[in-house]
């Protein structure tokens, strides 16, 4: 059975549709991450209307100019509850601004620290910024990362798996022009691996440029698998073991 670690189906036009047909495609479970304090309570309650469905609080660089204390200590609160699996997405993005660095960074830094007090793994955003992500991982002496819709390089998945970071792939590594994200796949280690989709964005091929949705992540499955030249049942199973341990999933 499947783990889809981050998929936003918060934001598909028909979440329970999603699942349902993620549930009939071979998915066990979906951790939904939230982008913005906005997210937070519907994500929660979809969270509780199904029993293999969990989430992840945090905001999103792209939001870092709207988090606030309020924000720090609602993620705090909420996290109590039993459905929150790890602080996310957090991180950088310079993608298209680089003139809120000092912001992003602590407002990264400020939900790696509450990561730290809840004792929860982060999932972390980082586009355009690997070297100072690293360094504010590095500095914060954190444990348990999972470096989502990973964008970097062979060398650079070597330096974080070799501190015990993870790598998480979704569509892109399907796409017929993505040469790196598919070195990444044939030559990162299966017990550092999980999968995911992303959605609603990044459909894997042949889906590429509709909606893309949990239903879709065995197609990651099956080209890591083609890449790696090994079985898609080994992905399927390796990558399922290291969600669960990573998360905690009972």
């Amino acid at each position: 059975m499947l783990i889809d670690t981050h998929a936003h189906i918060d934001m598909l036009e028909n979440p329970e549709l999603a699942i349902k047909e993620a549930k009939d495609a071979g998915v066990k479970e979906i951790i939904i991450p939230s982008a913005s304090e906005d997210s937070f309570d519907k994500i929660l309650e979809l969270c509780h209307k199904y029993n293999d469905i969990y989430a992840l609080l945090g905001v999103h660089p792209e939001d870092c100019e709207k988090f606030s204390d309020s924000t720090a200590k609602k993620i705090i609160e909420l996290a109590k509850d039993k459905k929150v699996v790890g602080i996310g997405e957090i991180g950088l993005d310079y993608h298209y601004t680089k003139e809120n660095k000092d912001i992003q960074k602590r407002v990264f830094n400020i939900q790696i620290e509450i990561a730290k007090i809840l004792d929860l793994p982060i999932v972390v955003h980082d586009r355009e910024a690997h070297g100072d992500v690293l360094n504010i991982l590095k500095e914060q002496k954190v444990k348990k990362v999972l470096l989502h819709c990973y964008s970097g390089s062979v060398e650079f998945m070597r330096e974080c798996t070799s501190l015990g970071y993870k790598i998480a792939l979704g569509g892109v590594v399907t796409f017929k022009n993505a040469k790196e994200p598919k070195e990444v796949a044939r030559e990162v280690n299966l017990s550092d691996l999980m999968l995911e989709t992303d959605c609603p964005y990044l459909a894997p091929h042949p889906f590429r440029g509709s909606e893309n949705s949990p239903k879709y992540i065995g197609f990651v499955a099956k080209e890591i698998a083609n890449l790696k030249n090994i079985s898609y049942d080994s992905v399927v199973i390796e990558t399922t073991k290291n969600a669960k341990e990573f998360f905690n999933l009972k």
